[in-house]
């Protein structure tokens, strides 16, 4: 197993700056796009949890993109940020994210931090969100970012996500964010009886299926979403099938 590297901090204990300031932090352009963005991209294509709504009517996704591909912030595709990985559509974020069937008294890990916009959004309806990042200069990035926003119940890990975190387990939910041809055993060991995972399934390197896990027991049922295309999960997913 490899060394968790290190754990960063938990976040200011304020209120979201974002939901207060946004007029200082985006101006109104930004704002009309976000609302574009879930109007056309999101509810037309049925996505309907009032949370998943809201959340990305708020989270102002730009902030969590390099500023050269800012003006692509709303739009209907995944965006490069850098270390070879993307932020993903909007849609596909809304849609993971109303497949778990979230509660507020969700704790949710999620593996494959990115920019932090997916744990953000995660972060407007459940208690708390874990999330770990195998890439450095990606993690620092978004830990940096979810602290200028103002989240208060997300902690962030520099690590290989594959073995979860085991300190605050069992989860409600694993959302797993980069694609992977197995379901690691570690994470479905972390999730509670009746917990959720979902996750690309499939050739890392090519179309896979998005899927859902319920756990029972020792036995799962998965539910099959759509056909997705995520980067690779990478570091120890890379060298196994299972655990």
């Amino acid at each position: 197993m490899k060394t968790i590297l290190s754990i960063f901090f938990i976040l200011f204990l304020f209120p979201p700056l974002f939901l207060h300031s946004e007029g200082e932090q985006e101006g109104s352009d930004y704002k009309k796009s976000r609302e574009k963005m879930v109007n056309s991209q999101i509810q037309t294509r049925g996505i309907k949890d009032p949370g998943v709504l809201e959340a990305m009517s708020i989270v102002p996704r730009h902030l969590f993109m390099p500023v050269n591909v800012r003006s692509q912030a709303y739009e209907d595709h995944p965006v490069p940020i850098g270390e070879g990985q993307t932020i993903s559509q909007p849609y596909v974020v809304a849609l993971m994210t109303e497949a778990l069937k979230l509660t507020e008294n969700d704790c949710v890990l999620e593996i494959g931090t990115g920019s932090g916009y997916q744990a953000a959004i995660l972060a407007m309806i459940v208690k708390n969100v874990y999330t770990i990042e195998i890439k450095e200069l990606l993690y620092k990035k978004a830990t940096e970012t979810l602290a200028a926003i103002g989240s208060t119940n997300i902690k962030t890990l520099y690590g290989d996500g594959y073995f979860g975190w085991e300190e605050y387990a069992p989860f409600d939910c694993i959302m797993i964010t980069a694609a992977v041809n197995h379901i690691p055993i570690p994470l479905f060991n972390q999730l509670k009886d009746g917990g959720r995972m979902i996750l690309p399934l499939g050739n890392p390197f090519s179309f896979q299926e998005l899927v859902l896990i319920t756990k029972n027991g020792e036995e799962y049922t998965i539910n099959r979403i759509c056909g997705v295309l995520f980067v690779p999960m990478t570091g120890t997913a890379m060298e196994k099938k299972d655990q």
